[in-house]
């Protein structure tokens, strides 16, 4: 008897798990069908800035694989505009509506995979659900953004959340012409970077002409005929002809949660190494699930498409039959801010202590390249290390061109539990067209290890 996979949710983690099990298991074997409610699958949220910047130069850019491409060549139902509204895990089925024509029906499965992803957070303020205030969590959103920029003709903006979304659509509506205005809550931009670091980055946002309040949460919005108009702080009223919400992303787990799928502290489903969950047949994957930080030693919740690309993939290996886990994260992130390049791994200073350690920190000034080689750009460079150990913890940079990927160096290092004394002697590669003859990452982890000496000389 041939076996029926659902998927629920046809971005990175639901089709990666389907092109996987089909990868292991004949169309004779297992059919697989997948439901995404968007009219986009197996798409790259990531280049939705750079889609409303004018960088990508439309939506079918950023979709990896057409519908077709899994119907004819993987022999996988993909069903757009098509949202599951239930779970049945007794009767072993799905309630779907198509919102192409309104019909509603049941689809039974053996396995199922809930790939549902994340919720953008919306704040419950008066005039938050007012028209032009915009989530950017799908690339739905992204386009119908786009469609506002262009048919609206907006000259002015607000940001609210200086998160990496935040920052991002920031820069993309300065290049769109409009006033831009970011709005957080917080002392500093990106709450993932400890102040020091994020104080470098709000510098780089008033550089590039955004206004940038912070330390003051959204009051709510202001609203003419049901359209927004501004928005306002305790300490300033803000023109805007549209909203985009930056305030980062929660689990969507409400139909995990109702059909009494288990869900963890964070809100996100729990799942084993191997993504199932303790339902029998039933897996998860991507920024609906909880994970594990691997230095924390927590669960967290940390909504990455590298995340959900890698669980998906567990997730489909061990629906066909094979054998794959996945281990945790350490939190490794990018970005970019106008000229500015923002990365990070591990843990703050904050979250260190937070789960128990007492740390050095050293930031380090340099430069990309040979500081003679023409191209040469400042690089800052933090890392942060157990106090007793000397073992990496954590590390964060802010550069310009040439500096984020050295996070990879340094997430390695995290991840294999490296102490700052091991890092010095890493042979890295150099030339003077990519790096100083000592790297800004060996540098900052010789500093470390210096500093660990030292003290552990005084206990």
């Amino acid at each position: 008897m041939t076996e029926r996979l659902v998927v629920i949710g046809g971005d990175a983690a639901g089709m990666s798990a389907a092109s996987q099990a089909r990868d292991r298991r004949d169309p004779q074997d297992l059919r697989i069908v997948a439901f995404e409610k968007g009219a986009h699958a197996s798409y790259s949220a990531c280049g939705i800035p750079y889609l409303v910047g004018g960088e990508v130069p439309d939506a079918e850019t950023l979709v990896a694989r057409r519908p077709e491409v899994f119907r004819d060549e993987l022999a996988i139902d993909l069903r757009l505009h098509s949202e599951v509204t239930e779970i049945d895990l007794d009767r072993r089925s799905v309630a779907v509506r198509d919102h192409r024509d309104g019909r509603d029906y049941r689809e039974p499965f053996d396995q199922l995979v809930i790939a549902t992803g994340g919720l953008p957070n919306r704040p419950d303020l008066p005039g938050a659900q007012a028209e032009g205030v915009y989530g950017v969590q799908t690339l739905d959103d992204g386009e119908a953004l786009l469609r506002a920029l262009e048919s609206g003709h907006p000259r002015s903006a607000v940001v609210v959340g200086g998160g990496y979304i935040g920052l991002e659509m920031a820069e993309a509506l300065v290049r769109r012409g409009l006033e831009v205005s970011l709005i957080d809550a917080g002392e500093q931009p990106m709450s993932t970077l400890d102040p020091d670091m994020g104080a470098l980055i709000a510098d780089a946002l008033r550089d590039l002409g955004v206004k940038v309040l912070l330390g003051e949460p959204v009051e709510g919005f202001s609203e003419a005929a049901g359209r927004v108009t501004g928005a306002h702080t305790a300490g300033h009223d803000v023109r805007a002809d549209l909203v985009v919400l930056g305030l980062g992303s929660r689990p969507n787990t409400a139909l995990a949660a109702a059909a009494g799928v288990p869900v963890g502290e964070t809100s996100g489903i729990r799942t084993d190494r191997r993504m199932r969950t303790s339902v029998e047949g039933v897996w998860a994957a991507g920024d609906c699930v909880e994970t594990f930080h691997l230095v924390s030693r927590r669960p967290v919740a940390i909504a990455l498409g590298t995340h959900a690309n890698k669980q998906g993939r567990v997730a489909g290996i061990n629906i066909g039959g094979g054998y794959a886990g996945f281990p945790g994260v350490v939190g490794t992130a990018a970005s970019k801010v106008c000229e500015y390049e923002v990365a990070r791994t591990g843990l703050t200073t904050a979250e260190a202590a937070q789960a128990g350690f007492e740390t050095v920190e050293e930031i380090v000034k340099s430069t990309t390249r040979a500081g003679y080689y023409p191209g040469s750009r400042e690089i800052r460079t933090k890392v942060i290390a157990d106090r007793r150990t000397g073992r990496l913890l954590g590390a964060q940079i802010v550069g310009q061109e040439g500096a984020a990927k050295r996070i990879d160096v340094l997430a390695v290092a995290v991840w294999h539990e490296m102490t700052v004394q091991d890092m010095t002697g890493l042979d890295l590669a150099y030339a003077p067209p990519f790096s100083p003859v000592w790297d800004p990452v060996l540098i900052a982890a010789r500093k470390a290890a210096e500093r660990v000496e030292r003290l552990s000389g005084h206990d």
